[in-house]
């Protein structure tokens, strides 16, 4: 069976927290921290306002022991149903020591958890929290991974090419939306894999087009970045096309935001970055004799940008890669104050290293 994707069980997740059939206990890790958060804010929204001062206990790993938070977790709720605990950075209470190397519990040590999630308590609600993952050959790892009383839900990175299908499914769940590939591809390019400033652009992008029935790419464009009349995908257009002149042209109506808001710069070579790490790995794969239809299987690209992608390789070849990394990995450092050039000095000469000349 696939493995579920991070939104599926966040969904998951998140309908379990809301209803009246969860767990006493549940445990919250991985790289990703964008769900995790989410979850510990529909926990946190449980606890009225004016139970909070009684009922709720946000800890700190580094900032408390196990048997401080055990005797909280133990202990009952004051004039209410329910008392919610949330422990951030799980693995640090008491230096995350475990049984010692006779086997036996250590004072303070992290598995007394264990004797906690065979028997919680059923009026408090535990969120435990950790970039960590549990080691599940020990027994702490095991009851939290599988134990009958613990709802476990780990979150990896959505990667890159990931992300405009996390675009499209987290539109239809949190706004009851839809956009096309079109427009969750240049909104996933031009912001990247940060998922609290993609939710961020995707609350604005909602709000700005509420009575269109599907968003799209002109709706992207207008609403992100600073690029009206020429934006960032037009550039890439002419760049791909290498074509020399439309795209310093382009370039150059884009040089006064450039100017004004250095981030803006870092987001441009971002998005090359990523968009030329998809076409070496096009040509790559089409070196060593695979289909096209294999590469795509194998990059996991949703068929729409896929076929853009294979059209934009077809004006590159494989010997055309490290002088593109290096002009992208130059830009970079000379934005960072390594250069003698201004900020349109250096846009204009990576135009001019990313085009080339044509083959």
């Amino acid at each position: 069976m696939a493995r579920k994707s991070s939104i599926e069980l966040y969904n998951e997740a998140l309908r379990e927290l809301k209803s009246g059939d969860r767990k006493p206990v549940y445990f919250l890790c991985g790289p990703e921290s964008f769900f995790i958060d989410q979850l510990q804010k529909t926990v946190e929204q449980q606890v009225p306002e004016d139970q909070k001062d009684f009922n709720f206990d946000l800890i700190y790993g580094n900032e408390a022991t196990v048997n401080q938070v055990l005797n909280i977790a133990r202990s009952y709720p004051m004039m209410a149903d329910q008392r919610v605990v949330i422990v951030r950075d799980f693995y640090a209470l008491g230096n995350g020591s475990s049984a010692n190397d006779n086997g036996e519990e250590a004072p303070g040590s992290l598995d007394q958890f264990v004797g906690y999630l065979e028997q919680p308590n059923p009026s408090c609600l535990l969120l435990l929290v950790s970039e960590k993952t549990p080691d599940g050959r020990k027994k702490l790892g095991k009851r939290l991974k599988k134990g009958d009383h613990v709802g476990y839900y780990e979150f990896e990175e959505v990667k890159d090419h990931e992300l405009p299908d996390w675009i499209i499914k987290w539109i239809k769940t949190r706004h009851d939306r839809k956009i096309n590939p079109m427009a969750a591809e240049v909104l996933s390019q031009f912001v990247g894999s940060n998922l609290l400033f993609l939710t961020t652009e995707i609350d604005k992008l909602v709000t700005y087009s509420e009575d269109q029935e599907e968003l799209s790419a002109e709706d992207v464009k207008k609403v992100i970045g600073h690029y009206r009349e020429y934006s960032v995908f037009e550039l890439k257009d002419a760049v791909m096309e290498r074509d020399l002149e439309e795209a310093l042209f382009i370039a150059e109506q884009m040089r006064q935001v450039i100017e004004s808001d250095r981030g803006e710069f870092f987001k441009l070579i971002g998005f090359f970055y990523s968009v030329f790490s998809n076409i070496w790995q096009i040509l790559r794969l089409r070196k060593d004799g695979k289909g096209k239809k294999t590469i795509r299987e194998e990059m996991s690209i949703n068929p729409y940008y896929f076929n853009n992608l294979w059209k934009d390789a077809a004006h590159f070849n494989l010997d055309d890669m490290p002088r593109i990394f290096e002009a992208l990995l130059d830009a970079d450092i000379s934005a960072k104050g390594y250069s003698s050039l201004d900020m349109s000095g250096i846009l204009l000469f990576l135009i001019e290293r990313l085009v080339g000349s044509e083959r």
